[in-house]
């Protein structure tokens, strides 16, 4: 909003210093944009409508300086029955106020035009020049109809007819609907109500008669034409922020006043419509809760001082006041708004720096934030980067990671197609940051994201991984290897590590986003947490990834692993005094069976001496039966009161081999 230091300094006292004046006020909450040529540019925020005008800026000043404001000359705005107004929509247009002139359109006088261009505003003719006046010193749109174009000679102010077309004072042929408010004749609309005006009732050279229309409307109907129709006014940015719903009058009065003043009209009767007056809002303020809020004393003299010249009427006492709240601060509902006027003006320069009190102990902070640290820092340790997408995805990259017969959730107001649905997995995000790299020449990728994914069961935190290219980066030392399951399922065994989830059960998976034979399932505990393996490559080349290249892709479920993480029993362990006894085993067992199954038994036929178990190695080939491999394991025994014999460990062995063969005909080597 331009201010004009001297158009400002007709409403109240204000130093003659441009600069003071600017610096002064943005103390007060309102950022300053420019000084130049003696105008102000402030920015006004979107809660503060009474300020898109030299009087709310003046109010201001006015307890800034201490001076009060100054009156300004006001016309005639006597009351008639002459003008035809009926309201229709009385939801959309509360009050309604018109005025009859007989005018001499022609050109304004060079003060009213200089103050028009020091604003930004192109003067156009001495009615319409007034009417943008009244606009930028009082902050209330006014229209003028030229009275002899009406059909009808009536006002109506309806909801637009399907069908009805307007061509507004820009030349531009708008399509209206019902949802729209207008102002009609007895046979069309002249106007889009807080908008535009029409063509068709605009003032010319010609127009001898005129009413001048002053009104309110509601903020909603004015912000839903004015996006639909595409039209931005400075008519439409007051009224779809809050304006005055008590200055139709007094726009009419001062329009009046300076359109006698520049000899270009003489006011006749006025009509005014307000079907259903509004009370003023009454609001308890107590000089107990500023100190409170505010963490300083506020002097209790300052405070209706400073609320009086905004325009609030105190009445009250003993640091306990009763507020009434002026129509034009559309922003004051509570306590906490006129705090905050107290405080702007007190100077937020004036308030302590220190933290209040505490009543109540510091919040314990969100597990979730640690976990996903913790998730952050190893997965960068890893190799990986952050990837953060977004949580609404296209339906056709989100459906191949639903389970089959369920729709991901849809949006209602999407704000386009590629943003259609919520994302039921990270892996959808993951695999188009893949291929833009992939299209990029980076073949090498690793990303990893923690987030949220929706499904059937509502919001869920998970952390996903992609991995496509060479397993390391290149180095002489070392022959170049494609990244396999192996390493995703490694990756996922990370996870687990670092979250404290425990070792990881892995069997096969029938995801179907996944390659059925070089994925699996991961579970902990018996509880399902997760899939790695294979991204299907039809999914991937759905997706603008090269069909001749593999992503390996793995997706956690924090919170089921959070869960399990939260029922398992926490212990601590002495470190170990004895020394431990490792044997190793290579048993011949079926291809197809899983090494899962092959501990599972292990630990289930051991003694509790068994301390770890590990896998080492996997062979086929010469010396193999067809339909068989050759599987190692490293099996650690040890006891925490005494040291281990060779018999006591011999046993152990003969009872775990026996076990095997047993269970899954296992041979030892």
């Amino acid at each position: 909003m331009r201010i004009v230091h001297e158009w400002l300094a007709e409403l109240v006292d204000v130093p003659a210093d441009v600069e003071v004046i600017a610096h002064e006020i943005s103390l007060r909450g309102f950022e300053l944009a420019a000084v130049e040529h003696g105008v102000i540019d402030f920015e006004i925020t979107a809660n503060r409508p009474d300020c898109l005008s030299h009087l709310g800026i003046a109010r201001e000043a006015s307890v800034i300086w201490g001076g009060a404001l100054k009156p300004r000359p006001s016309g005639r705005v006597e009351s008639d029955s002459v003008i035809p107004v009926r309201i229709e929509a009385p939801d959309l247009c509360p009050r309604y106020s018109a005025q009859l002139f007989d005018v001499t359109v022609g050109p304004s006088p060079s003060w009213l035009v200089r103050r028009l261009e020091a604003v930004g505003v192109r003067p156009i003719n001495n009615i319409v020049d007034v009417t943008n006046y009244v606009m930028l010193e009082i902050g209330q749109p006014m229209h003028a109809f030229d009275l002899d174009k009406l059909q009808g000679a009536e006002l109506v102010i309806r909801r637009a007819r399907a069908g009805e077309t307007l061509r507004t004072l820009d030349g531009v042929d708008r399509a209206l609907d019902p949802e729209m408010l207008v102002i009609a004749d007895a046979q069309r609309p002249v106007a889009i109500g807080g908008v535009m005006g029409g063509a068709n009732s605009e003032i010319s050279e010609s127009t001898r008669r005129m009413v001048l229309e002053s009104a309110y409307f509601h903020p909603p109907s004015v912000r839903r034409t004015s996006k639909r129709l595409a039209l931005k006014t400075e008519a439409s940015t007051r009224f779809e922020r809050g304006a005055d719903i008590e200055a139709p009058l007094e726009g009419l009065a001062r329009a009046a006043a300076l359109l006698e003043k520049i000899g270009a009209a003489t006011a006749h009767a006025t009509r005014d419509v307000y079907p259903s007056p509004r009370r003023p809002l009454e609001v308890s303020l107590r000089g107990s809760r500023i100190a409170r809020v505010l963490g300083t004393v506020v002097p209790e003299d300052d405070v209706p001082r400073i609320l009086s010249r905004l325009g609030f009427l105190v009445t009250g006492q003993d640091a306990s006041w009763q507020v009434t709240v002026p129509s034009y601060r559309v922003d004051v509902t509570r306590e906490i708004d006129l705090i905050e006027e107290v405080g702007r003006h007190h100077g937020f320069d004036r308030i302590p720096v220190t933290f209040p009190p505490l009543d109540v102990p510091q919040a314990v902070p969100d597990p979730r934030i640690e976990r996903d640290g913790k998730i952050r820092r190893a997965m960068t340790a890893a190799g990986f980067s952050e990837s953060m997408t977004f949580a609404f995805v296209e339906r056709a990259a989100a459906l191949p990671f639903c389970r089959p017969g369920v729709e991901p959730a849809a949006i209602e107001n999407p704000l386009s197609e590629k943003f259609a649905v919520l994302r039921p997995s990270l892996l959808p995000g993951l695999l188009d940051s893949c291929s833009h790299n992939r299209r990029r020449g980076r073949k090498d990728v690793r990303l990893f994201e923690s987030g949220s994914r929706f499904g059937p069961s509502g919001e869920r935190r998970a952390v996903a991984f992609a991995w496509a290219g060479e397993r390391t980066p290149g180095h002489w030392s070392t022959q170049p290897a494609p990244v396999d399951f192996f390493d995703v399922k490694g990756t996922a065994e990370l996870l687990a590590d670092v979250l404290g989830a425990g070792p990881l059960d892995f069997s096969t998976s029938a995801a179907p986003f996944l390659v059925r034979g070089r994925s699996a399932d991961v579970g902990t505990r018996g509880y399902p947490v997760g899939s790695v393996g294979l991204l299907d490559p039809a999914i991937a080349t759905a997706r603008g990834f090269p069909a001749s290249e593999e992503i390996y892709v793995g997706e956690i479920d924090l919170d089921a692993l959070a869960s399990v993480v939260d029922a398992a029993e926490l212990r601590t362990h002495a470190l170990p005094k004895f020394p431990a006894i490792v044997r190793d085993v290579s048993i011949l067992v079926a291809q197809a069976l899983p090494a899962a199954a092959v501990r599972g038994t292990i630990r289930s036929a051991a003694p509790a001496l068994l301390e770890s178990l590990v896998e080492f190695d996997r062979y086929q080939g010469k010396g193999v039966p067809e339909g068989r491999m050759s599987l190692s394991l490293r099996l650690t025994f040890r006891s925490s009161e005494r040291t281990l014999t060779d018999d006591e460990v011999e046993a152990a062995m003969s009872t775990i081999v026996e076990a095997l063969k047993g269970a899954h005909g296992a041979e030892r080597r």
